[in-house]
């Protein structure tokens, strides 16, 4: 027996010793009892927990509803009466109460007034001044409050951290933590037993992610325990090698009654498929292999207009989106898809001369649908997806093979769908390498149930930029990255697919424009059609999703064209505003980072300008009287690229987000005009 090998039998002999030690704790930790409320009339009875400094809970509360005037009410007298104030219901409501059998209440004082402030809480009639039922907070008293405890200990990879935080009993903050990310297969690793050991597991980073974790530098993050897991449940937080076993910095986990319990609960989806692995804490994968087929089942919390993509890898033995084969899984009101999808480039599926590439169904490149959709649900924010197909290549060059005997290197994405029912750029994907053995012998269930009650972390989106000055009338058009939630998708509501417009190196403005005027755009978004996704002419329009090309006949016929297309006398359309690609790009190695940046400048700054050989395409255009009072900017090849010029008969500068852009060779100065504020913001460009 190897040493490392001694080493985990050690680890789990020693965590079995830790269990049968450890005390009997409650199933759900309630938060610190206060006692049984006294009964006077109406039935009035339950349990009181406070759950932290400003919240109570009153399990099995049973009122039988019938005063006339009664509320929750609570005081600092020594005794209830009159003297005190209302504190709202478990809705937030300050109406008088209604009947309650058994029920379990929160309930949070106002005006963020704490526990500590109040003696005592009644179920009390203000008409009769009669007192149905009342708890007293003895004097003294010290609510449920997180709970700091040490800094992670510093035994290597550059692990450092603040005092980490017990949030609450499923929540634990780290504040500043360093983690250099030059080691792989190192995790957040939770465990029992005095001190760290193999016999733990890995839990989510603080984006749900388990793959190995990348750099962080004096990053504050929160860690929330996955399923029915709380801190109660183990003994110690590790940044773990699971490779060489090795314990880069760890905190012991205190327990006790004084730590907040979580809000949070837990949701187990029920299937039939047998093998089951975690691949994000909101994304769990199914299947059983049956003959030469392959039953696989999606289960994610995801939104109604989110698609699930998963599926194999471009790559024999890494995890790579191009050239991948994957179904992509969405519902469509009252029914569900399973759409066979070829990936051939990182753009949604354009015609480029004559052959279509991107992001494409199989049926628009001559391959064959291969996935059949079983049945769906979806039920708590949960849906469910089962499909099936065939595990070897089904005379489909695009297909690939779902290995019975080994390792299959796989990819997945969440993302949302547009007004095509097309999948956009995804949001959450892996960051790693991910590889599954879908024929192993044994069936295993290595998954988690899901957490519930947690709101989705979407940043609030960056404030839209307008360019709203008469001094202006050039604007540069450049391609650059949409910038997720925090840029395009905050800014339009709509999901694009990862490139958007700059204009004036400012990521899609609003633009205003005077009727009678004529303004010339310096169009640099690229003219080369063998490269689609950085092919685009702009044009002008009333649509608000663009993508003039991809258009049938008939959806043609409900748009209308400003500026930037030509049409020869069969009525071809031709763009005429395709100039040299002039792309801001990411200069760094993990390029989807926009969410981390408070402001659009200081992300801005961590793009460099990319140019290739050749001239901007020029286009004019001038508004008249017969222009709409809203058109766009749009790419001639992709939807939701772009966005609005606002058409006035004479621009006012006035209050606004932006309320004018001054445009100077080396750079733009952005006038933030807020009620109270001005704020200058200055960006460079070259």
């Amino acid at each position: 027996m190897t040493t490392m090998a001694r080493s985990a039998v050690a680890a789990r002999i020693l965590v079995t010793a830790c269990l049968l030690l450890r005390p009997a704790l409650a199933d759900q930790h309630e938060g610190l009892y206060i006692g049984k409320i006294n009964t006077y009339a109406h039935q009035v009875s339950g349990h009181v927990y406070a759950i932290d400094e400003y919240t109570i809970l009153i399990k099995n509360f049973f009122y039988d509803g019938l005063g006339q005037d009664a509320f929750f009410w609570a005081g600092s007298s020594v005794r209830p009466s009159n003297v005190g104030f209302i504190v709202p219901d478990e809705e937030g409501k300050t109406n008088k109460l209604q009947p309650y059998t058994d029920k379990d209440i929160y309930l949070q004082l106002p005006n963020r007034r704490k526990i500590t402030s109040i003696r005592w809480l009644a179920i009390w009639n203000l008409r009769e001044h009669a007192n149905y039922g009342d708890i007293f907070f003895p004097e003294g008293f010290e609510p449920p409050s997180p709970r700091r405890i040490s800094e992670l200990s510093r035994r290597g990879a550059g692990v450092r951290s603040g005092t980490v935080v017990i949030v609450d009993s499923k929540t634990i903050q780290i504040p500043e933590f360093y983690f250099n990310g030059n080691v792989s297969d190192t995790y957040f690793w939770v465990g029992l037993g005095p001190q760290p050991n193999s016999a733990g597991q890995k839990i989510p980073n603080e984006k749900g992610y388990l793959e190995s974790l990348g750099r962080y530098e004096e990053k504050t993050i929160e860690l929330t325990l996955p399923g029915k897991m709380t801190v109660f449940d183990i003994d110690w937080l590790s940044v773990w090698n699971k490779e060489t076993n090795e314990n880069y910095g760890s905190v012991i986990i205190p327990h006790g009654q004084d730590i907040p319990p979580s809000k949070l609960g837990s949701l187990k989806h029920e299937s039939r498929l047998p093998n089951c692995e975690q691949l994000h804490s909101t994304l769990q994968l199914r299947w059983e292999i049956q003959g030469r087929s392959i039953s696989l089942e999606l289960i994610g919390q995801i939104e109604e207009d989110e698609y699930i993509a998963f599926g194999i890898s471009g790559a024999p033995n890494a995890s790579k989106m191009v050239g991948a084969d994957v179904a992509v899984c969405y519902l469509d009101g009252h029914y569900a898809n399973a759409v066979d999808y070829n990936i051939s480039d990182r753009f949604p599926c354009s015609n480029v001369l004559g052959r279509y590439r991107g992001v494409c169904p199989d049926l628009k490149v001559e391959g064959k649908e291969s996935y059949q959709i079983l049945t769906f649900t979806r039920k708590d924010g949960v849906t469910s997806f089962i499909f099936r197909r065939t595990l070897l290549n089904p005379d489909d060059d695009g297909d690939q093979i779902f290995n019975p005997d080994g390792d299959t290197y796989l990819v997945w994405a969440i993302g949302k769908y547009n007004e095509f029912k097309e999948p956009s750029f995804h949001h959450t994907f892996p960051k790693g390498t991910l590889k599954i053995n879908f024929g192993r012998k044994e069936a295993e269930d290595n998954c988690f149930e899901f957490t519930t009650g947690q709101t989705r972390g979407r940043p609030a989106p960056w404030p839209p930029f307008r360019i709203r000055d008469k001094a202006v009338d050039t604007f540069i058009a450049r391609i650059g990255p949409a910038a997720g939630w925090k840029g395009y998708m905050g800014i339009t509501g709509h999901s694009g697919p990862g490139e958007s417009w700059y204009m004036n190196g400012v990521l899609v403005p609003e633009i205003h424009v005077q009727r009678g005027r004529t303004y010339t755009f310096r169009v640099e978004g690229g003219n080369n059609p063998h490269n689609a996704r950085y092919y685009h002419p702009l044009y002008i329009t009333d649509s608000r999703a663009g993508g003039y090309a991809r258009l049938t006949e008939q959806e043609r016929q409900s748009v209308k064209v400003y500026a930037g297309i030509q049409f020869d006398r069969r009525g071809r359309p031709q763009p005429s505003a395709a100039g040299r690609l002039c792309a801001w790009v990411y200069n760094t190695s993990e390029p989807r980072q926009a969410d981390e940046f408070a402001t659009f400048p200081k992300f801005r700054n961590t793009l460099r300008l990319q140019c290739d050989d050749g001239q901007p395409a020029v286009l004019s255009w001038s508004p008249n009287e017969s222009t709409p009072d809203v058109v766009y900017y749009q790419s001639y090849t992709t939807p939701y690229v772009g966005w609005k010029i606002v058409v006035v008969d004479e621009i006012v500068t006035g209050s606004g987000a932006v309320s004018h852009i001054h445009v100077s060779s080396a750079s733009i100065v952005l006038a933030v005009l807020l009620p109270s504020l001005s704020l200058l913001l200055r960006i460079n460009l070259e």
